[in-house]
């Protein structure tokens, strides 16, 4: 009877832990309205580490990369998803970059483990729209420094989507007008 209780115990620790992370994230949202939503097969990581020096320099041990674009359609639903990344973000991660102008808002959070970065999301959201880009692998902090403050994070998200031949940004510019 102990032991039931205390798998029963685990099983619920580990089914919590699993929460906040960006796979229940990004699968909680996937099927939304009016979202686009990319996950990289593997054979396109491998495209796009071939297509460039400093592609291949930064993104040599990438293991997962996606891309959420949502649009929420009242004020409530923005708070939400506002409030789902804050809390994925709180848990393991450290915020290196965050600007909030008027109703543009970027978030950029890391998660690192000893001295390499295993984690990247870059948060934007606007007044019609929200992206969420994630990078999964293994970082070399200096590298993503040098991106964060030299602001190549979004030529980083344009060459991916160029790679694949897609364009998701299109309603984020069309808030902008």
């Amino acid at each position: 009877m102990k032991k039931i209780i205390l798998l029963l115990f685990a099983f619920s620790l580990l089914s919590c832990g699993s929460y906040n992370s960006i796979n229940s994230f990004y699968n909680a949202h996937k099927n939304d309205p009016q979202v686009t939503a990319i996950q990289v097969p593997q054979y396109l990581l491998s495209l796009l580490r071939h297509s460039s020096g400093e592609m291949n320099s930064f993104m040599g041990n990438v293991r997962d990369i996606r891309y959420i674009q949502l649009s929420p359609q009242t004020d409530i639903e923005a708070n939400r998803i506002s409030n789902e990344i804050n809390s994925l973000v709180s848990k393991n991660f450290v915020d290196v970059y965050r600007k909030n102008n008027d109703d543009i808002r970027t978030l950029i959070s890391l998660r690192e483990k000893k001295d390499v970065v295993k984690e990247i999301i870059i948060y934007k959201n606007g007044a019609k729209s929200n992206s969420v880009f994630y990078l999964n692998g293994n970082f070399n902090p200096q590298q993503v420094r040098k991106y964060v403050d030299e602001g190549k994070f979004d030529n980083l998200t344009n060459s991916v989507f160029q790679q694949m031949n897609i364009n998701p940004e299109v309603k984020e510019k069309e808030d902008k007008n």
